[in-house]
């Protein structure tokens, strides 16, 4: 069946198609198989020749790369190839090629990937070349890349085909480079700063208690439901009550949710743990942080997103009760009830539960009108109990959490924690998180992690945490209006 299937494919394939496999079909035949060869020397790349020209003028190279352009002029002929690391221009020749490899160039495609050695030069326009010397196949390309492949003309295939998108847009390829290199400047400021890198499970026995919806899945060897997670905290706490007093994991995370511009349903976070300090000390090491990362990735304090320019050098830090009153008008220290606070929600135009406490309300009024307003970087810090499962209660104001969100652009980038450490508090919160999650939901599976319990049993260290998303952060850095924009290969909807 699949043999007649591939038979159906080729027999329709258009002319151009058919063209370039008729290509391959007589370099197989004259004993030319490009697709035999198992490698091929190279000793330089096209931003290294044209960043250096001094250097290389008159020097012979070896060089690979795929044919991006190409003007043929009978016994001369001119192309362009990009390699790993951007374009360089070809000068090819029947006299130095020799007769027979420049009669085989000139039936090569756009697209094609091939091998050359020659000596750089400068041609009388200024634009530097390799005058080649030697050429030769190294892979057929056997579809033609898209003429226009730009912009959001064509999103949904530069997502599902990367690797065209990679291929003709340079700037895509950009934008991954600079991912890379946003991963490994964090990675040695926190190894800097002493921490250690590790790695938790990705598959684990329990649905915890938290909001997102995880991925299920069984395991066949031990029967038994096991889901993906949604977050590495525990586990990384766990290692804190081992005496590892300062961890990081770089982490790919899964929740079974909606997809939009700020959301995948994988993506990549990282949770950093440091034993004997609190949530201060997470906002001071994340100012510090991305305003290294804004001058070692964008070569400036100030960025521009999107048409916005954000100082990435100034962080505003606010309480939540500070930042409600400031963007709402509502004050939450003139509220003596649940319900007076209730009134004021019914006033502004915010719905909330007919058992909303005040610390609800407040987290309700704060959404309603104060993230939109976040646009120069803002740490807003102790949280209402209600919303904070993990955090520690302020001790002068048990009705808050030592706990804060960071936002930029009216979204929010990162969560951490004075972590909780009292197991008896903690797991009052997970029941009661846990049993609010299955009211709600009759056929939910949550659980409470009492294996986390223990370990607090044994001795939590006060400590801070912190976790936020890359791909946000790499969208703000680059200037990407999507997360699929910063992920190589995002999640989609299959084409059937």
């Amino acid at each position: 069946m699949a043999d007649e299937q591939r038979q159906v494919t080729e027999e329709n394939l258009s002319e151009v198609l058919q063209v370039r496999r008729d290509k391959l079909a007589a370099l197989r035949e004259s004993g030319n198989d490009p697709f035999v060869k198992t490698k091929y020397e190279i000793d330089s790349n096209s931003a290294e020749i044209k960043a250096n020209y001094d250097g290389f003028e008159n020097k012979t190279v070896s060089l690979a790369g795929r044919i991006m352009s190409r003007r043929i002029m009978g016994k001369a002929s001119f192309a362009g190839i990009r390699d790993g690391e951007g374009d360089i221009q070809l000068y090819v020749s029947r006299d130095d090629a020799g007769e027979e490899d420049y009669a085989a160039f000139k039936k090569w495609d756009i697209g094609d990937i091939i091998g050359v050695k020659g000596f750089v030069f400068k041609t009388r326009t200024g634009e530097i070349t390799v005058h080649v010397q030697h050429i030769e196949l190294l892979a057929k390309s056997l579809l033609p890349l898209p003429e226009k492949f730009h912009g959001l003309k064509d999103t949904d295939t530069r997502y599902r085909q990367r690797y065209v998108d990679l291929i003709v847009n340079p700037e895509v390829r950009d934008t991954f480079i600079k991912r890379s290199q946003i991963l490994r400047e964090i990675r040695a400021y926190l190894d800097s700063k002493g921490f250690l890198e590790v790695d938790t499970p990705i598959l684990v026995p329990l649905e915890i208690g938290a909001a997102a919806r995880p991925f299920k899945t069984h395991h066949n060897t031990l029967d038994m439901d096991m889901y993906l997670r949604i977050e590495t905290e525990l586990y990384l706490k766990r290692l804190i009550v081992g005496g590892m007093n300062k961890v990081y994991e770089v982490g790919r995370i899964f929740r079974n949710e909606g997809m939009d511009t700020k959301h995948n349903p994988e993506f990549t976070t990282i949770e950093l743990y440091q034993a004997f300090t609190d949530y201060h000390g997470m906002m001071d090491l994340v100012e510090e942080l991305n305003t290294m990362l804004a001058e070692k990735i964008c070569g400036s304090k100030k960025i521009t997103y999107q048409g916005t320019e954000i100082d990435m050098g100034h962080w505003e830090r606010l309480t939540m009760i500070e930042a409600v009153k400031k963007y709402s008008g509502c004050d939450y220290y003139t509220w003596e009830t649940d319900e007076q606070a209730r009134a004021v929600a019914k006033e502004k135009g915010v719905q909330v539960p007919d058992d909303a406490t005040k610390g609800t309300v407040l987290a309700e009024l704060f959404d309603a009108f104060v993230e939109e307003n976040l646009i120069q970087p803002t740490f807003i810090y102790d949280y209402p109990v209600e919303n904070s499962p993990l955090a520690k209660r302020k001790p002068d104001d048990p009705a808050f959490t030592e706990r804060f969100e960071y936002f930029i652009n009216a979204t929010e980038f990162g969560n951490a924690f004075s972590e909780l450490n009292d197991p008896i508090d903690q797991k009052e919160r997970f029941e009661k998180q846990v049993a609010a999650k299955r009211a709600a939901d009759p056929d939910c599976q949550s659980e409470v992690d009492y294996d986390y319990i223990t370990a607090l049993e044994y001795g939590l260290a006060p400590t801070g945490g912190l976790g936020f998303g890359i791909d946000r952060l790499v969208m703000l850095l680059t200037d990407s209006p999507s997360i699929r924009d910063v992920l190589l290969f995002p999640t989609m909807k299959p084409i059937d």
